[in-house]
């Protein structure tokens, strides 16, 4: 029961896919649009924010600053619709490959991705009254806390979890993952990421933080697929370099999947670490300029 769900997630990705690949088609031919122009400036620009994206450093930071330097969206109301869009394709393939990788309890898997998706959907109403600065110091500075913990955990007691025999949350850490991947869902409509906090979230409870790796992106791909196809038919994509883009985001995808599946625990631990002292750092940096 428990891979014949997984084999339907999967199945739902891969339709995905093939729904967004077809509206796009659609939308270009009917609109007399040519996705080729600029092929190589889009396919670099996918290539490397995709691979980054896969490895826990997010993708919208870096491709704005691509778009800036190559003018590749002249119009600066199109960044987000445009990201959206083109990244969703990638994005979509990340959760199929971790799926796939990756073994994770469907009885984990599914309510933690809804939870984040719920969260994110009334997320609006909540925090539109919240401090984003303040709340980017706060989250940042407890990522911080939980990486070095998680550091001192590998220095003095290595080996001492169980996350190679245990691939799901069950009972009480089960409800207080939904609970926690929740408020996620609510952070993440102020602009947070939510992979650094998962795989926070999964070392402390003693897994392997690569089972973080399905959970968010399934839950990302559900909101791009979701934003993608609004942006599609409100015409707020920029569609210059985006066949390049959408390639180039592929390779770089498969590219990460190799690279961190071909990890052991004790480096994927090492290197989650870096991923969340880099993400909380980032964090308190763009509080304070938020403020100046």
């Amino acid at each position: 029961m428990e891979t014949f769900i997984l084999h339907g997630i999967q199945v739902i990705l891969l339709l995905g896919m093939a729904g967004l690949l077809l509206l796009m088609t659609w939308h270009l031919y009917r609109h007399r649009i040519n996705p080729f122009k600029r092929f190589a400036t889009g396919f670099w620009i996918g290539l490397i924010t995709d691979l980054l994206d896969t490895m826990g450093i997010g993708s919208f930071a870096t491709t704005t600053t691509f778009y800036k330097m190559t003018h590749l969206v002249d119009d600066d109301r199109k960044i987000p619709g445009t990201m959206n869009a083109i990244h969703a394709i990638p994005v979509l393939l990340q959760a199929f490959c971790f799926i796939t990788v990756v073994k994770v309890e469907a009885s984990t898997l599914i309510p933690m991705a809804i939870a984040s998706f719920i969260g994110a959907l009334v997320g609006p109403l909540l925090t539109k009254n919240w401090n984003t600065s303040t709340i980017q110091r706060i989250l940042g500075s407890l990522l911080i806390l939980a990486a070095i913990f998680i550091v001192y955990r590998l220095i003095f007691n290595p080996g001492s979890d169980n996350s190679t025999a245990i691939h799901g949350l069950s009972g009480i850490w089960l409800v207080i993952g939904i609970l926690y991947n929740f408020i996620i869902g609510i952070l993440m409509t102020l602009g947070l990421g939510n992979y650094a906090p998962e795989l926070i979230f999964f070392s402390l409870m003693g897994l392997s933080p690569a089972i973080a790796m399905p959970v968010m992106m399934l839950d990302a791909a559900m909101i791009m697929t979701a934003s993608a196809t609004q942006f599609i038919r409100e015409k707020r994509v920029a569609w210059e370099g985006s066949a390049g883009m959408i390639l180039g985001g592929i390779i770089g995808v498969l590219i990460a999947v190799r690279f961190l599946t071909s990890l052991n625990l004790n480096v994927l631990k090492q290197f989650v670490v870096l991923i969340v002292l880099f993400t909380g750092g980032m964090m308190i940096r763009a509080s304070f300029k938020s403020t100046d």
